[in-house]
């Protein structure tokens, strides 16, 4: 665990882990990322799992490809406004790039409604032991996570083992996840606030 003192603010945090990830070699990245999402698929959540929202590895962050041959129904988000829109996807099916250089559905593809979703891999620049995320400041998974439709939801943020901090900065708009996989472990962080509908 990287043990990065929570003064240093999101910002400066951000850079620093972004950087980390940019030096990965494109072996070690491959190999951390296959660790991934063999804890993964070894877990109970992923298992039972129908639908599962997902995201397409962008500037070297966990490749969680391998994973997308498993039968489920995937889901991927579009950036459509300043909020996310959920579309199915199978491997073949075409892509396109959206407003940030990131990979996308087609605007065309079937939608995912909220109540349909098991599991949620959530991408991430960094997340602390208690389970809260830094994203890269667009606040998209911040506005979703915050609407009541998705508070229940399972959410595993995705992230390489440097990039799990003992303290993250703390906004009043920050929502913790359910768990964090890294190349290491997956580990449950439990939070009563999302456990609630299920206890």
């Amino acid at each position: 665990m990287n043990t990065h003192q929570p003064s240093l603010t999101k910002p400066k945090l951000r850079k620093s882990l972004l950087n980390t990830r940019k030096s990965l070699s494109a072996s070690e990245w491959k190999q951390k990322s296959a660790s991934i999402c063999n804890h993964l698929q070894n877990s109970p959540l992923f298992t039972k799992a129908e639908t599962i929202l997902a995201y397409f590895s962008f500037r070297q962050e966990p490749d969680l490809s391998p994973l997308f041959l498993t039968p489920r129904k995937w889901g991927f988000p579009r950036c459509v406004g300043s909020y996310l829109s959920w579309h199915i996807w199978h491997p073949g099916d075409a892509l396109h790039t959206g407003a940030y250089g990131i990979l996308e559905p087609q605007p065309d593809a079937p939608k995912i409604d909220c109540s349909e979703v098991d599991l949620m891999l959530v991408p991430a620049v960094g997340c602390d032991v208690r389970g809260y995320r830094l994203g890269y400041g667009g606040g998209y998974y911040d506005r979703m996570l915050s609407l009541p439709e998705w508070e229940s939801k399972v959410t595993i943020g995705i992230i390489f083992e440097f990039a799990l901090l003992a303290q993250l900065p703390v906004d009043s708009w920050d929502k913790p996840l359910h768990g964090i996989c890294t190349e290491s472990d997956l580990t449950i962080v439990q939070q009563k606030s999302k456990r609630s509908i299920e206890q």
